[in-house]
């Protein structure tokens, strides 16, 4: 990736009625060849900076820049950006051929090389062989296939994809995520890609930047973001996630003592607290939480009760009552089911320091 970035939004503001920012001073740097996802909940100002960075918006404040150029006044059909949208998009009485060339027809190119660039792109999604069928005549996950090859086919070093599997079904969606990696990772093309599916970020992205009320929240890999949450709107947000709220008794070398009603000293890494006698929110994954650990196995053990048992195929989700939380989810992996307890019983449960992080309430 170059040290020049692609894409940078600098003090970036959007407001639809002069007093409400929907987006506030966003600073992003997007790298070249980089695949960003803009992760957040409706109405967390994702899809605004995407409508923006096309044109389809204008910033209230700050600055866009496409490859160092200022990109603000500029049309959207003259910034060199190409688009995918939810719904394909495609024009129904069109083949899949037609479909392809009609950008490229706008553009006043040759019949060669409109030809050329039409079975490039078609090789690409590898739909080669259904250039003279009609969208119609297409699943969903090809039609969806198609409008990626549309946003291909200029060559286009930039594509944004705006929820572009949101229509599909769970099986094909999945299929699509790796689909477009694939096709994005081959191409070396930058892509900013917007979702609301937190799985799907995790599974495509080099980086994602976390929306919530108009600001990122925390931008990182997916590695970082699921396992080093840096507020609790992230660790809530990205995964499934336990919380115990308890209060800070002491800190040092970046480990907190909570105190946390009904389970006790809880040992935690710090991450941002407000210090000695404020309160804290304990994140930790369910799957890093073990039942009836081996006696001094864990730094941090307490009394649960099980609630539920649902049978997922590799795992055994276990909703247990732990400290006054009764949504407290372990992961029991499929391979330790034969020591699984019943609903009712009690049970130790444990965790490392390491595992559990404290955030501010």
């Amino acid at each position: 990736m170059s040290a020049q970035p692609a894409i940078r939004f600098d003090k970036v503001q959007k407001s639809y009625d002069g007093e409400v920012l929907v987006v506030k001073d966003l600073n992003l740097d997007i790298a070249k060849g980089e695949f960003l996802t803009m992760l957040g909940p409706s109405g967390s100002g994702k899809t605004t900076c995407l409508m923006m960075l096309a044109g389809f918006e204008t910033a209230t404040n700050g600055d866009i820049f496409l490859n160092d150029r200022r990109i603000n006044d500029v049309a959207p059909s003259k910034r060199g950006i190409g688009m995918v949208f939810q719904n394909y998009a495609l024009f129904p009485h069109m083949t899949v051929a037609e479909n392809l060339a009609f950008p490229l027809e706008v553009r006043k190119m040759s019949k060669s090389e409109t030809e050329s660039r039409i079975k490039r792109a078609l090789d690409m999604v590898e739909l080669s062989g259904f250039a003279s069928r009609r969208p119609l005549q297409l699943s969903g996950g090809q039609q969806q296939r198609v409008a990626v090859a549309r946003a291909l086919v200029l060559d286009h070093e930039v594509v944004l994809m705006d929820e572009p599997l949101g229509a599909l079904d769970k099986q094909l969606r999945e299929q699509m995520q790796y689909e477009i990696k694939h096709i994005h990772e081959n191409l070396g093309i930058t892509a900013v890609y917007v979702t609301h599916d937190q799985a799907e970020a995790l599974t495509m992205s080099d980086r994602i930047a976390v929306f919530d009320d108009g600001v990122i929240q925390q931008l990182s890999s997916p590695e970082d973001l699921y396992e080093r949450p840096e507020n609790s709107f992230v660790a809530q947000f990205i995964g499934e996630n336990n919380k115990l709220v308890g209060t800070v008794k002491a800190e040092s070398n970046g480990v907190s003592d909570v105190e946390v009603p009904g389970a006790g000293t809880v040992r935690a890494k710090t991450v941002n607290t407000q210090g000695i006698g404020g309160d804290t929110l304990l994140s930790i994954r369910p799957e890093r939480v073990h039942i009836n650990p081996e006696s001094g196995a864990l730094e941090n053990t307490m009394t649960g009760k099980v609630e539920e048992l649902i049978y997922l195929g590799d795992h055994i989700r276990t909703r247990m009552s732990v400290a006054g939380n009764d949504e407290f989810i372990v992961k029991v992996p499929n391979t330790q089911r034969q020591s699984m307890l019943k609903v009712g019983e009690s049970a130790t449960i444990g965790f490392q320091t390491e595992a559990c992080r404290a955030l501010d309430v």
